[in-house]
């Protein structure tokens, strides 16, 4: 947080906020059907249909499969399709992106073997519509909550029930890309049971600002990856140095509306449009995210919006302010959250209690904290990192770790190696202190 080289909502108005809490949410029981078109014995070719079973236009879709061991895919078409291991993932082409309230489309491939899909999920819901068998393979947390929103001062889920979310940051993509891969992201998946992944991409430091093209790709990338596990994504612009958002306002807005347009389809998407703002006044920062939200809304009304606040997304402590600033002048926006960062062994008693007094009259979303010092470093202090944790708990607000890496800082959750080596992701052997203590609260998971 303060100073750290290395490592963003105001309330609903009123009447929003009471439909909001009187209109229940709706949502797409959309279908994606599986057919054989032909079989020769050693493989097939394969359809899948996609059907709007809503009254309103689906924008995007993606399509992910697991195929039985032996079994492959080959060529496909009408569809985009990544893989891990024996997971596929289809996305919609440009021209097969949008599928009017009734209508249908349709993407194929060859499969080698005779297997046909374990499961299959749409747009992070049971491709047969509905809500899938609680502990089959599709309950996730996406699939259990599918889209979130802002409800009052909480983040809910589709039934305007308040979660809490759980999970890991990575740490900057262009110093640790290695550390995110179908490996690590499963472990997080199914041994970490997390529900949320922080994708940090830094804009300076060697980050977007060098290759605006090659790393919006790899967030796409990689927000297709941590979909098909069925987690929540947050799409960090991880901005640090220079302190001052607007800074770096026409770059966010040409990535933002990339990611909000390829991405809108998804259920899971969760935007971070500040990561740490310093140096600046609130008034600079709220003048930004009113700039840049309306770009992303264009494209995704539905996503929640994070929005980061004064002095290292502290609510202002750091710089000797309180909540009070972001609480008089909320951001004009909805669907919106505050972030708060903090680091258990350099941040006490005062930013424990700013948060807790924030978090009753606004929405608040850690999304990074640390057991160590502001800089992930030294020392960790579990107990009032256990604090800040049970405080979170009881006011169901969402947190992420820094960080998903095996830096060589104690706030590195792998030991230093570990990615080059691809793994062991999984249990506890090359973790470190606090790699081990945060998985095993990540591991209890909220009630959904």
């Amino acid at each position: 947080m303060m100073m750290r080289r290395i490592r963003a909502l105001a309330l609903i108005g009123p009447l929003s906020l009471l439909l909001a809490l009187l209109v229940p949410a709706t949502a797409h029981a959309d279908t994606a059907t599986f057919a054989k078109t032909s079989d020769w014995g050693t493989g097939y070719t394969a359809q899948y249909t996609i059907r709007n079973t809503g009254a309103t236009a689906m924008s995007g879709w993606t399509v992910v499969v697991e195929m039985p061991a032996g079994t492959s895919v080959g060529t496909y078409w009408d569809a985009l399709m990544t893989a891990s291991g024996n997971r596929y993932t289809f996305t919609a082409r440009d021209y097969n992106r949008t599928i009017a309230p009734g209508a249908e489309t349709t993407f194929g491939f060859t499969v080698f073997g005779s297997g046909t899909p374990a499961s299959c999920t749409l747009n992070g819901a049971s491709c047969g519509g509905g809500t899938p068998d609680p502990g089959g393979p599709a309950a996730t947390p996406v699939a259990a909550n599918g889209q979130l929103r802002v409800c009052g001062t909480r983040l809910c889920n589709r039934n305007g029930k308040a979660i809490q979310l759980r999970g890991m940051s990575t740490h900057g993509l262009q110093w640790y890309r290695q550390c995110v891969t179908g490996g690590s992201l499963d472990a997080l998946a199914t041994d970490w049971k997390a529900d949320v992944v922080r994708l940090s991409l830094y804009v300076q430091e060697g980050g977007y600002e060098t290759d605006p093209r090659g790393f919006t790709d790899l967030m796409h990338t990689l927000i297709d990856q941590v979909s098909a596990r069925g987690m929540y994504v947050i799409v960090d612009w991880h901005m640090l140095s220079p302190g001052d958002p607007t800074y770096n306002l026409a770059r966010a807005r040409t990535f933002f509306t990339e990611i909000a347009q390829r991405h809108d389809a998804k259920q899971n998407v969760i935007y971070e449009i500040a990561n740490e703002p310093n140096g600046v006044s609130w008034a600079t920062i709220k003048n930004y995210a009113e700039n840049l939200i309306p770009v992303i809304r264009q494209h995704d009304p539905d996503a929640p919006i994070l929005v980061g606040t004064r002095a290292w997304s502290s609510l202002g402590v750091s710089d000797g302010a309180t909540e009070a600033e972001v609480i008089a002048d909320p951001v004009d926006a909805a669907n919106i959250m505050y972030t708060f960062h903090f680091y258990a062994a350099s941040h006490g008693a005062d930013y424990l209690a700013a948060l807790s007094r924030a978090a009753d009259r606004i929405p608040v979303f850690v999304s990074e904290f640390g057991t160590q010092n502001s800089a992930g470093e030294g020392a960790n202090d579990f107990t009032r990192s256990q604090q800040y944790l049970d405080l979170m708990a009881s006011k169901k607000i969402s947190w992420v770790n820094w960080n998903f890496s095996d830096d060589f800082r104690s706030g590195a959750v792998f030991t230093t190696g570990t990615c080059a080596a691809g793994g062991p992701w999984t249990g506890t052997t090359r973790l470190k202190e606090a790699g081990a203590w945060v998985r095993e609260r990540i591991r209890t998971p909220d009630d959904f």
